[in-house]
């Protein structure tokens, strides 16, 4: 029996927020990944490109609606434990793909998920700072209209 982590909801929450970073993350970023899976990880599911529908809401909460499709490119892999990754990416990048399922896979893996999460801090500080820039560039065409004085026409 392997020593895995049972897939609790806090469990399945910190796998959803860490695949979210792994998703917005380059190729340079996690190409460590390699390195710390060596050969070990077998390739299930070799990058294969597909179509997805895309459903949207008119006003976010309306009747859904056929949208379009969207290229997304996805992968698995597996590592000797039995500990099964996936990863899906949006576009035609299968090398992103891959790595996207091995972090998957290593980040489950009890083992190797503090070296995951080390590899993933400076790619949560670049989005934080990404994020921090669009608000100020955005606050700074902020208009406040009720500090405007009105004419006396």
């Amino acid at each position: 029996m392997t020593d895995r982590h049972e897939p609790t909801d806090s469990f399945q929450s910190a796998r959803k927020a860490t695949m979210a970073t792994v998703a917005r993350a380059t190729v340079g970023e996690l190409a460590a990944l390699d390195a710390m899976a060596g050969d070990r990880a077998e390739v299930l599911r070799a990058p294969e490109i597909g179509l997805v529908m895309v459903r949207g809401r008119v006003g976010g909460d309306g009747a859904p609606f056929n949208l379009g499709e969207a290229t997304v490119t996805r992968a698995a892999v597996a590592l000797p434990d039995g500990v099964i990754g996936f990863g899906h990416v949006l576009g035609r990048d299968k090398d992103k793909a891959r790595l996207a399922a091995l972090a998957d896979a290593l980040w489950q893996a009890p083992a190797t998920r503090d070296a995951v999460e080390a590899l993933l801090t400076p790619v949560r500080e670049r989005i934080a700072a990404e994020t921090t820039l669009k608000r100020e560039r955005a606050a700074a065409t902020r208009v406040d209209f009720f500090t405007m004085v009105r004419g006396d026409n």
